[in-house]
């Protein structure tokens, strides 16, 4: 028998995984060039690892910003806390129940213990051992509480969001039951403290993200193109399901179902929440729709968000009418108010959103404004610059205010009428993955400022 290289096997198993996968085929659709740049797990893991220490280092100052003189993880196998992998190393876990505990230890500094169910020395590099001694994790907890006497536990509890009360029910009783009574009323939600250790971007994730999000981009415009739909053939679950495929090629997952919308003439613009309804998966996609995608990736403990327009070209139509390019245009407008004129460091997101609206009902344009932080997770904690924005955001709270290095999703729409329409809207609807700086927002990627364009005749995948 010939022996396989590793080379070869892993050819074989990629090739049964995804057919159209295949080393040598230059034109299958499923891979971008783009995901060459995306790290291999083992090296993903090295990485983020040293990111961990960094974020360790930034821990007590929050801990005693927001009160916090005692805090705990709790992460439940096969029901992991969203905060596991990023207080711990980003390795599974499946201990039962395992326990991440982190101490204002006063002049000893912070003192960071992991009370789990299997030993592993990747652990013993971020945390110390509490005792040398084997012992049920219920005595550990309980003997490091009585050390440290910490004035306040703070927990995932009461939180406005999931990442902020994530603490399940027997989980709770498990710490009531060991620390007593006493020790549970002095249990506080860490929920400010979870916000701002999550929105707190390092400045070397900043370029690991930018790759993240330059194949978020390659695989939408591959999906908005030729090489995946065809006019009057193609249906949106068909490019859904590329986008899956796509996913799979590049090695990376999605925390989010990819959505499309289609608008078209002649037709009632369907609604949902407010919003343009996303698109059955049985529509046909038509000469002279314009298509908007959905999408995102997740990749190295990070999520991007996506949206993008493209227009399907009439036979004989070379580009976008006009009108079409002028609803574009209110939209990058928009985006230039939010995260050039408005946005600062130290700036609530209600004042941002207010201000801007302000502006958009003084040029004539009707606008609205979702954006939302993201980063460590696709609907991430921090400021959002949204409609809600200013019912929760006040002139004194921390986490009310944009954060400078804290990563966005720019997500809003303009509605624009179209004369080829008969005067019906059409929604421009946009967003990208930004940074802040001292002078705004900036693009991880360029802005898209024109449609892409599907041709009228092309080849399916």
């Amino acid at each position: 028998m010939t022996r396989l290289t590793m080379a070869t096997l892993a050819a074989a198993l990629l090739a049964v995984a995804f057919p159209a996968v295949v080393q040598g085929q230059a034109t299958q659709p499923y891979a971008v060039p783009e995901a060459a740049a995306l790290l291999p797990w083992s090296q993903q893991i090295a990485v983020r690892e040293d990111w961990l220490t960094k974020r360790h280092a930034l821990l007590l100052p929050m801990m005693r910003r927001h009160k916090v003189g005692m805090w705990i993880v709790v992460n439940e196998e096969f029901h992991d806390d969203p905060l596991s992998q990023y207080v711990a190393p980003p390795r599974p876990y499946t201990g039962n129940r395992d326990l991440f505990v982190f101490i204002d230890g006063g002049e000893q500094g912070l003192k960071k213990f992991a009370i789990t169910g299997y030993t592993e020395e990747n652990l013993a590099r971020f945390f110390d051992a509490p005792f040398t001694e084997p012992r049920p994790p219920a005595t550990t907890l309980r003997d490091l509480y009585q050390q440290y006497k910490p004035a306040t536990v703070g927990l995932g509890i009461r939180g406005r969001r999931g990442q902020t009360r994530s603490l399940g029910y027997d989980a709770y009783r498990f710490l009531a039951e060991t620390l007593g009574e006493d020790a549970e009323k002095t249990f506080v939600s860490a929920s400010d403290l979870i916000e701002e250790y999550l929105d707190t971007r390092l400045p070397d994730e900043l370029e690991h993200y930018r790759t993240a999000v330059s194949v978020t981009e390659a695989i939408v415009k591959r999906a908005l193109s030729n090489a995946v739909i065809t006019p009057n053939r193609t249906t949106v679950g068909d490019v859904r399901r590329a986008l899956f495929d796509m996913l799979g090629a590049a090695g990376v997952r999605t925390w989010f179902q990819p959505d499309l919308r289609v608008q078209r003439t002649g037709e009632d613009i369907a609604t949902s929440r407010g919003f343009l309804a996303v698109a059955p998966e049985s529509t046909v996609i038509r000469h002279g729709d314009v298509v908007h995608v959905d999408f995102g990736i997740s990749y190295m403990g990070f999520d991007t968000d996506w949206q993008k327009m493209a227009y399907v070209l009439k036979p004989g139509e070379r580009d976008v009418p006009d009108s079409f390019k002028r609803a574009m245009a209110n939209t990058n407008t928009l985006q230039d108010a939010v995260m050039l004129r408005h946005a600062r460091p130290g700036v609530t997101g209600g004042s941002v959103f207010t201000t801007t609206l302000v502006e958009m009902t003084r040029r004539g344009i009707e606008a609205m404004v979702y954006s939302h932080p993201i980063g460590t997770q696709g609907h991430g904690l921090g400021a959002s610059i949204d409609f809600r924005s200013p019912l929760r955001s006040d002139t004194t709270a921390q986490n009310s205010r944009l954060r400078l290095g804290s990563y966005i999703s720019i997500e809003m729409n303009t509605a624009t009428p179209i004369p080829e329409w008969n005067g019906k809207k059409l929604f421009v609807m946009m967003e990208d993955d930004a940074f802040l700086t001292e002078q705004g927002f900036r693009f991880f990627r360029p802005r898209q400022e024109s449609y892409y364009l599907i041709k009228a005749s092309g080849s399916a995948m």
